[in-house]
């Protein structure tokens, strides 16, 4: 009995794998109603489109990438004018310097010759000042000839120019009454040391160490830093002289800072779109510090107008469009104008009512869907149109 059972069993399994599946019914397509969208009942697509409610624009929190550097009114960079050899280092890094106090000693040949031209200059002075006074006295009791006293008087003249210029070329460095060649760097304002380019018995040449190029100290007040704010055309009106902005930096955690704008270009970086701003900060913790970078955070009144989420808004060529929901199941595209275009939201200033339902997620699909059931309704027509031709 098993044996006889056996085939009819294989047979039988064989018969239902061989058996096709049943067709699956293909998903009504959306179709197009008066230039619109209608989707049918049930329509997988339709869980994919999400839409928001137009409201009325109000201010809105924009960040603008920020980045702090040092206070230039309050920093002072010392560079080497003449050549010579580090002999002292009197400051380091991090250390409170006073206004005057000296940073370096130099070795300098330069200068030298400089002390040597005045020491020589003055000693000329001297000189033409009594041979003038010697013939003031002859010419007065008439034994020299008035070219004579006038000559003298020259040359007294063009020796204290000559002492003048050596002396204030000295006085510039530091004023000494020997030729030592010592040249000190000083610090014109008092501050901290923040940055320190100098080693003990390192040759400085002024090619080395000038403007434009590696400063020997930085000295500079770390209670105030500048906020070099990257602003878009469109927040200049915000970021005027006196306005206020919050500054968070994400090493700092959840610290918040509060600065003011004190300037902004007039000009606009054809490389990246945006206007340099320059925001002023308090620092008397010295918390934050120069080279830091963070976000800066302005509150900015976006207008008349309503509020949409960005991706609702879709750029055909030149125009802006959104699909606005008529129904549960069909959508319109509608042209609208902008005042304001974000990251996160946008500002349309016609086109649109007031708590209509735009397409706020997926409207890039909604797009294509149109798309094809426009064409698909062009075609129909163009096929309907030739047979009525041919009838």
């Amino acid at each position: 009995m098993k044996k006889i059972y056996l085939p009819l069993l294989l047979s039988g399994i064989l018969a239902a794998c061989s058996e096709a599946p049943a067709p699956k019914t293909a998903e009504p397509q959306p179709i197009m109603q008066n230039n619109q969208l209608r989707f049918p009942e049930g329509n997988s697509q339709l869980a994919l489109l999400k839409t928001s409610p137009a409201k009325p624009a109000e201010a809105i929190a924009i960040d603008l990438p920020a980045h702090l550097v040092w206070n230039e009114d309050q920093t002072q960079r010392i560079y080497a004018p003449l050549a010579g050899r580090v002999a002292a280092i009197h400051a380091d890094l991090g250390k409170s310097v006073r206004k005057g106090e000296a940073l370096i000693s130099l070795l300098s040949p330069e200068f030298g010759s400089a002390q040597a031209d005045a020491t020589k200059a003055m000693a000329d002075f001297r000189f033409a000042d009594k041979n003038f006074l010697r013939q003031k006295e002859l010419h007065e009791a008439g034994i020299v000839a008035r070219k004579d006293f006038e000559q003298a008087e020259a040359d007294v003249m063009r020796a204290k120019a000559e002492a003048d210029r050596a002396i204030s070329r000295i006085n510039v460095y530091g004023s000494h009454s020997m030729v030592n060649q010592q040249l000190a760097l000083t610090s014109d304002l008092a501050g901290v040391v923040v940055e320190k380019n100098v080693n003990p018995g390192q040759e400085i040449r002024p090619e080395q160490f000038g403007p434009g190029a590696l400063a020997l100290f930085v000295i500079s007040n770390p209670s105030s830093l500048w906020v070099q704010i990257d602003a878009q055309e469109a927040d200049i009106g915000t970021l005027k002289p006196g306005a206020t902005f919050e500054l968070n930096v994400a090493a700092l955690g959840d610290k918040k800072f509060t600065g003011r704008v004190v300037a902004s270009a007039d000009v606009i970086d054809p490389n990246t779109r945006t206007i340099k701003v320059r925001g002023l900060i308090d620092n008397p913790q010295r918390i934050l510090k120069a080279e830091m970078l963070g976000t800066a955070r302005i509150n900015r009144n976006l207008g008349q107008g309503l509020a949409v989420p960005a991706g609702a808004v879709l750029l055909r060529g030149t125009q802006h469009w959104v699909f606005v929901k008529k129904g549960a199941d069909t959508f319109e595209p509608r042209e609208v104008k902008l005042s304001y275009e974000g990251s996160k939201f946008s500002i349309i200033s016609s086109g649109l009512q007031a708590d209509e339902e735009v397409v706020s997620e997926n409207s890039l699909l909604l797009a294509r869907e149109f798309r094809i059931a426009e064409e698909t309704a062009k075609n129909t027509a163009a096929s309907n149109g030739k047979s009525a031709d041919s009838k």
